[in-house]
């Protein structure tokens, strides 16, 4: 089994992509693919089938994956920042 630079919990940020500089925290990682979901970012739309929870069948929002290499743990990022002098205030 791999050994990653993250794992479920850790607060990262994107490196590349169209959620580059975004914030969020690991749901799961997925070793095979390389890959991870963070919450609240790379959202998705799924339609579901028809149900008895949803009997008219939905639409559901929810996040996809983005690749390990493009994502890095905070304190890293803000270390690596503040070495550089472009020291970034935190997010509200």
């Amino acid at each position: 089994m791999s050994k990653f630079h993250i794992k479920k919990g850790d607060e990262v940020v994107v490196l590349a992509g169209a959620e580059k500089g975004k914030r969020g925290k690991i749901i799961a990682v997925s070793p095979k693919k390389n890959r991870a979901i963070v919450e609240g970012l790379k959202m998705i739309k799924r339609h579901t089938r028809k149900s008895q929870d949803h009997p008219q069948g939905a639409i559901v929002e929810r996040e996809g994956t983005i690749h390990l290499s493009n994502l890095m743990k905070v304190d890293r990022f803000d270390a690596r920042a503040a070495k550089h002098g472009k020291a970034q205030p935190a997010p509200a």
